[in-house]
């Protein structure tokens, strides 16, 4: 098939004839407008020239069977839009499903740990528990009830020197049962 190309209508017609003289030449007229065209439209180097090859490839791909109505320069400005338009819907449809899936992993990862810390406070209370009766009292009102040594003191009518040796024997103790645990 050697056809001359003079106008758009005779490349048609040889595109949908399968001549690939014809798609050599749509290729090197149009590549380098649709080129800025897709460029402009991604901002993506890359991205502009996957465009452009699919469009390229669904025309070859489709000839033969190639309807078109506009101009050819139309048809193409077009294809180059909505092939755009399918990237940037994939591409969102990728970013919601990562995002997605960053999400359920923090989720999983915090439940995990708070399941952990759970688990751990529930250790030390029990702990807790099982300190001889003034230690365990002296500590909840330091540790629990926030007050300071002095006030402890006060309160229990002890001197500030117990206070602290049994917030230190507490201290000592659980890190020992915990540790074994």
């Amino acid at each position: 098939m050697n056809l001359k190309y003079g106008d758009e209508y005779d490349l048609i017609i040889g595109l949908n004839k399968g001549d690939r003289r014809a798609f050599e030449i749509l290729v090197h007229k149009y590549y380098t407008v649709l080129y800025l065209y897709a460029l402009n439209l991604t901002k993506e180097k890359s991205v502009a020239e996957d465009l452009l090859q699919d469009v390229f490839l669904n025309i070859w791909a489709r000839k033969g069977m190639l309807n078109i109505s506009t101009s050819l320069k139309s048809f193409l400005y077009k294809s180059i839009y909505h092939e755009f338009v399918n990237h940037h819907r994939k591409k969102k449809k990728e970013m919601n499903y990562l995002d997605t899936l960053s999400t359920t992993a923090l989720n999983a990862f915090f439940q995990e740990d708070t399941m952990q810390l759970e688990s751990a406070i529930e250790k030390m209370k029990k702990e807790i528990e099982t300190l001889p009766k003034k230690c365990k009292e002296v500590f909840i009102l330091s540790k629990r009830e926030g007050l300071t040594n002095e006030e402890i003191s006060q309160y229990l009518k002890i001197s500030i020197k117990t206070v602290e040796g049994h917030i230190s024997n507490a201290f000592k103790t659980l890190r020992e049962h915990l540790k074994k645990t």
